[in-house]
């Protein structure tokens, strides 16, 4: 599947492919210290077993209804920008929660809102949610300021939300709902 049809059609998202290892692990190495501190998956020791590993758990993820992940492309180069994707999506309360990361050299260039706006609309359209929430660590000031440019609002601080580095963490919590697309 892939999600075109945006006002910004720089992008281009669609579903992870085999092919797409390479470049994942290409641009885990790239982005080491500017997205290795909040998420852990992207470490310099990051290989090609890791990115098949996860490309097969994003198809998974798909086929149960229970992740969507897309990477996200330059639409002139196919040139691999990041990704974004809903997880943890709870059918009985029609939520799910928001994910996106940008490789380092193309980061502060609007990339992660524009590719996670279309993805909201996406869950919002396509599975019905009714809410999606961005969940952040404390000290993510540029996850932050996505969130804040997508319209997503913050609710709260939710003590011991996420395990990072084999402890709890607090973590900032905003909420989205349709009305807040613009």
């Amino acid at each position: 599947m892939d999600i075109t049809g945006s006002s910004d059609d720089r992008l281009y998202l669609r579903t992870w492919r085999e092919e797409d290892a390479p470049a994942l692990v290409e641009a885990a190495h790239e982005s080491v210290a500017s997205v290795g501190p909040w998420l852990p998956w992207c470490r310099a020791d990051y290989g090609l077993d890791d990115a098949l590993a996860w490309i097969a758990h994003c198809q998974t993820g798909w086929a149960s209804g229970d992740h969507f992940a897309f990477p996200v492309f330059e639409a002139n180069s196919g040139r691999l920008l990041g990704a974004t994707g809903l997880s943890q999506h709870n059918r009985l309360h029609r939520s799910a929660n928001l994910g996106y990361w940008v490789r380092e050299s193309c980061q502060r260039r609007g990339v992660a809102v524009a590719a996670a706006r279309r993805v909201a609309r996406f869950g919002f359209s396509q599975l019905g949610l009714v809410r999606i929430e961005i969940v952040i660590l404390p000290d993510n000031l540029a996850s932050h300021g996505v969130a804040r440019s997508l319209g997503a609002k913050f609710e709260a601080v939710a003590r011991q939300k996420l395990w990072v580095d084999g402890r709890a963490r607090d973590a900032a919590v905003y909420g989205w709902i349709p009305r807040d697309l613009d």
